[in-house]
């Protein structure tokens, strides 16, 4: 996935940060993940599936065999082969369904085959980095981190949340600028701001519901030139 590295917008107060939630909230009170999964170590494979692949793409993989395979064990009674077979329509497909044969032996060695709930023991599982160990962290246990993804990561600089220059500067900082009432769905919140409404290419600003509270250049600037590209990856 890449990002286009703007200008960032004026940094908000604590009181303009607060109420642009607030607005987020009011227009989304329930935000979720678009990833479709009914457990925890189902989520955990469709994120690091997700990885530079839409979530629909995951979501049409996964359908064929989820209803099947809902543990560790199941995965590796059916196989690397089969995996691959049914996710290869999505980006990098042999190297995730390696990664998830790999990550569900390390469940069941060293975590009883749970999805364990510490960063740190999430982020040493193979194929997961910081990035998804944030968005399984938050949307399972509601951890007070936001995971930074392209979306996230043009959104915040846009909105004058941070000015972070890399995805995991960004990460650090944005919980520290964000109410901690907010901080569980801001990830969700600034996700589906960017993928739907503040998109990189033409933002709908018509459209959206913190429109009247941003100063971005994006605003006033259709064609984005001069702009540096940047890799936002897990």
């Amino acid at each position: 996935m890449v990002s286009q590295l703007e200008r960032p917008a004026r940094r908000k107060t604590a009181a303009e940060v607060a109420a642009l939630f607030a607005a987020f909230q009011t227009a989304n009170p329930h935000p979720t993940t678009e990833l479709a999964y009914g457990n925890a170590y189902q989520l955990l494979i469709a994120v690091v599936m997700s990885a530079q692949t839409t979530d629909v793409a995951v979501n049409k993989a996964t359908a064929t065999f989820f209803p099947q395979i809902q543990t560790p064990q199941a995965m590796l009674a059916w196989g690397e082969d089969n995996l691959k077979a049914a996710i290869r329509t999505i980006g990098l497909y042999q190297t995730k369904a390696k990664n998830v044969i790999a990550l569900s032996k390390l469940l069941l060695e060293r975590h009883g085959g749970t999805v364990p709930h510490e960063m740190a023991a999430l982020e040493a599982l193979p194929g997961v980095g910081r990035k998804t160990a944030s968005v399984v962290a938050n949307t399972l246990w509601g951890a007070p981190v936001v995971a930074v993804d392209t979306h996230v990561f043009r959104v915040a600089r846009r909105l004058g949340l941070a000015a972070a220059t890399t995805p995991d500067a960004m990460a650090a900082e944005l919980p520290k600028r964000i109410p901690p009432a907010y901080v569980r769905d801001a990830h969700h919140w600034l996700i589906l701001h960017g993928r739907y409404t503040c998109r990189a290419i033409g933002p709908r600003c018509p459209q959206c519901p913190v429109e009247k509270m941003c100063q971005s250049s994006a605003k006033h600037d259709a064609t984005h030139s001069n702009k540096k590209i940047i890799k936002v990856v897990d």
